[in-house]
């Protein structure tokens, strides 16, 4: 085997979800890979969290749909991972003697990659999914990992209890040792939810992994299976309590959510902070446009944009054109989305290089689903076209154009 430099801990990035609760989104992309708050991707967010808490050694295990995540990492240079000695390296599943297999689940996924963590033979792993948008110093996590001398550290946020049975929740006690783990419990008894971000002492995993991938009941799974073996064997199991913002964007109102966010003041997700950055790979766009008779209120525009409508509460990615009279409200308009004149986007997510023609309707306001939580988002998929006139309702996951109404001008 080939050694590198020794590094005290390395990243191990879980980015190949198919993301199917998502729809026409992930069709052709993997959930990583969806562009987000105007000028990101979603794994923009783990990776300038690995850099910004000085881990420059990231695997990047991939597997559904690929190529444009692949390329979208590249060789790492946005995040300053470009290096000889580390740096960011993809790792898709791939043929070991006779046979080759699938990922059979996130513990499988580290297993069968045991080789490369073994090159830089790391006094611990930090596992880390690529689906979450959020702001943290890893550092400090493992400062905590060192003063309990846990074998495992998981970080936990608070949840409403009402939601705590969507994740896996820790019992912990007054020194935050995990004494009891349930994975989407039907009756939670604590509300601390794993973030699927974990600390582990190599060795130890190294062995919990073998005998995980031994069981031929076992789902290969970290929550189902490997942290529970790990306490009922009596591992030091600890929870570090992180307190800033986190949000799962696996479902398409997550995902608007989380991007309606950035346009709130109240909320603490801002992604230029210098401390802080988050880092992205973008081509080079001139700057926007702005029409003499456009009308903008509380949203984000990209570089590379004509707008020459309406847009409220919106963020709008680069290289969209908005035509006249269009308007464009409480939506996500992904890069390169033409979008005519008089067209009504409302509550709606707009896949790239999608086409919506004058006159056409995305979406509607529904005052009695808007009173509550729920919001119908309406989602139209990448390189779509929505013919003039149309009229797409609320809720709606349109993957397949539709002809138009009436012919252009």
């Amino acid at each position: 085997m080939i050694y590198a430099k020794k590094k005290e801990m390395i990243a191990m990035l879980l980015a190949g979800g198919q993301g199917s609760r998502l729809g026409v989104l992930t069709k052709d992309v993997a959930k990583p890979a969806v562009p987000f708050g105007g000028k990101y991707r979603i794994i923009d967010f783990p990776l300038s969290n690995c850099v910004n808490s000085g881990i420059d050694t990231i695997g990047v295990l991939t597997q559904y749909q690929p190529l444009e995540l692949n390329t979208y990492i590249g060789n790492g240079q946005p995040w300053d991972l470009d290096r000889i000695n580390g740096g960011v390296s993809i790792l898709p599943p791939y043929v070991k003697g006779k046979a080759g297999e699938w990922y059979k689940g996130t513990a499988n996924a580290i297993l069968q990659n045991s080789n490369f963590i073994e090159m830089y033979h790391p006094d611990y792993v930090l596992v880390l999914s690529g689906d979450h948008v959020y702001k943290m110093n890893y550092e400090l996590m493992l400062d905590f990992h060192k003063e309990t001398n846990a074998d495992c550290t998981i970080a936990v946020i608070q949840v409403p209890f009402e939601e705590a049975n969507r994740f896996g929740v820790m019992s912990t006690d007054q020194n935050r040792q995990v004494y009891e783990f349930q994975e989407k419990p039907e009756d939670p008894k604590s509300n601390l939810a794993s973030m699927g971000v974990y600390i582990f002492n190599w060795e130890k995993l190294k062995d919990y992994l073998i005998e995980d991938d031994n069981d031929p009941n076992s789902e290969n799974d970290f929550g189902k299976n490997v942290i529970p073996n790990m306490l009922n064997a009596g591992e030091r199991l600890f929870a570090y309590t992180y307190g800033g913002y986190w949000k799962d964007v696996g479902t398409i109102e997550s995902l608007w959510e989380a991007n309606m966010d950035i346009l709130d003041p109240n909320v603490p997700l801002k992604l230029n902070d210098p401390p802080w950055k988050i880092y992205a790979r973008n081509a080079g766009q001139p700057p926007h446009y702005i029409g003499e008779h456009a009308e903008l209120k509380n949203c984000s525009i990209s570089e590379g944009c004509m707008i020459y409508g309406k847009v409220d509460h919106s963020i709008i990615f680069p290289s969209v054109t908005i035509g006249n009279n269009a308007i464009v409200s409480n939506s996500i308009i992904m890069p390169n989305v033409s979008i005519g004149e008089g067209a009504v986007i409302e509550y709606a997510i707009i896949g790239e290089n999608a086409i919506i023609e004058q006159g056409a309707t995305v979406g509607c306001i529904n005052t009695a689903k808007l009173s509550g939580e729920h919001r119908e988002i309406t989602v139209i998929g990448q390189d779509i076209r929505i013919g003039a006139k149309n009229s797409i309702p609320a809720g709606e996951m349109v993957e397949f154009s539709l002809p138009g109404k009436e012919p252009l001008r």
